[in-house]
């Protein structure tokens, strides 16, 4: 009788723990949670922080501050580096500080695919100084088929994702910062593999782009988090089925166009019923800010404007992200991807109550754009043609 019982508490229990992690997409179908993915919930907005701070490891108070506010987070590719002399050591100082604040806080280390952005020990070679010393690290780089010189966007050179051996190397780089710095995983910029400069290889580089991908997962081991950006782009599309999650960063005013928003949503379920995270991100820096205003946000004053701004948008950005919004769909918001450029804002409306989804978003009429969508605690209406919305939020 006794082991009847038990048996039966066990199977109760065990019913429990997996409705906990399984959530209901808008077409009705199940998302199961993986046990290395951060907790979800509707309880407020979900957020995702990024961020860096090049100068020093973050004070106390701002660990608390971000720990209050979500458990998803990735710190930047040049964090600390004036205070500590590369990337992975500030990395490895602030993971600690947030699994001190919050044990169960997901934290990504951040990596460029594409550029060879020389803050961590692992590529401080790749700069104009050092790299003819280092033949073995220069063969990994892209050559310019019009200068023959090396390849780079203001002095960053170019990684060359067609290099066996520079995939390995990247690999193992990737994988010896995630272990060092204790992170749960890696965020991984870029999926292009600068595929437009050799346009009669393009589908080469994209299947390599996805191997080396591929490659990182099996070495990171399956406990650990991979975050394509903009994974869901076509020339990701060998990508996109071997990360765990993806960004939607919106790096340009075009991103944010009806069109846009309408297919990032549609890429939003899909993302979702892949089994995927995904983070909606949104810099009001890209909000499409007129000509004659773009010297307004420049200089000195360009964080305390941006954030005045960053404020005044941020019912309609979240509009935008609430309409497609699916479970593990995360809102990143602010005007950069430093620590001040929006990390430590106070938005009182992304902690206030949400709920769960009432079921799919609502298209006003049927060639319009504007969009509604109920959630427990939240009734939100958006235009994406005209930039309006209104969310009510319920008492």
């Amino acid at each position: 009788m006794l082991v009847l019982i038990y048996i039966f508490i066990v199977t109760v229990f065990s019913s429990t723990v997996i409705a906990q992690n399984t959530y209901v997409i808008s077409d009705g179908s199940s998302f199961e949670s993986k046990d290395f993915y951060p907790k979800f919930s509707w309880d407020t907005t979900p957020m995702y922080y990024m961020f860096g701070e090049s100068t020093r490891v973050l004070f106390p108070e701002e660990v608390e501050h971000i720990s209050e506010r979500t458990n998803f987070i990735c710190i930047e590719k040049s964090h600390a580096l004036k205070q500590l002399g590369s990337a992975e050591l500030g990395a490895k100082h602030d993971v600690a500080a947030f699994k001190k604040v919050k044990p169960d806080m997901k934290v990504l280390f951040y990596f460029n695919s594409a550029y060879a952005w020389p803050f961590t020990s692992y590529n401080k070679d790749f700069t104009g100084e050092n790299i003819d010393q280092h033949p073995e690290l220069k063969k990994f780089l892209i050559i310019d088929p019009k200068t023959k010189e090396l390849a780079h966007r203001r002095n960053t050179f170019y990684f060359d994702v067609l290099n066996p051996g520079f995939r390995d190397w990247w690999v193992n780089t990737v994988a010896k910062g995630v272990e060092f710095s204790g992170a749960d995983g890696a965020f991984i910029d870029q999926m292009h593999g600068f595929a437009w400069l050799r346009k009669d290889k393009s589908e080469e580089v994209q299947k390599a782009m996805g191997d080396m991908m591929e490659a990182l997962k099996e070495k990171l081991g399956s406990d650990k988090i991979v975050l394509g950006n903009n994974a869901h782009d076509k020339i990701a599309q060998y990508v996109f089925p071997v990360v765990d999650a993806n960004m939607f960063e919106h790096y340009k005013s075009d991103l944010l166009s009806k069109e846009k928003l309408l297919e990032d949503w549609e890429n939003m379920l899909r993302t979702a019923k892949a089994g995927k995270i995904s983070v909606f991100r949104v810099g009001v820096e890209h909000d499409g800010v007129s000509e004659e205003k773009k010297d307004y946000y420049k200089g000195a004053k360009r964080n305390e404007r941006l954030a005045k701004l960053s404020k005044e948008k941020l019912e309609y950005y979240l509009a935008c992200y609430l309409i497609g919004a699916q479970p593990y769909s995360y809102f990143q918001y602010g005007w950069g991807w430093t620590l001040s450029s929006g990390s430590l804002i106070d938005y009182p409306d992304l902690q206030r109550p949400l709920g769960d989804p009432k079921g799919v978003y609502s298209r006003t009429t049927p060639e319009g754009w504007g969009f509604t969508r109920e959630f427990e605690h939240a009734s939100v209406w958006v235009n994406i043609e005209t930039g309006k919305a209104q969310i009510s939020w319920k008492k």
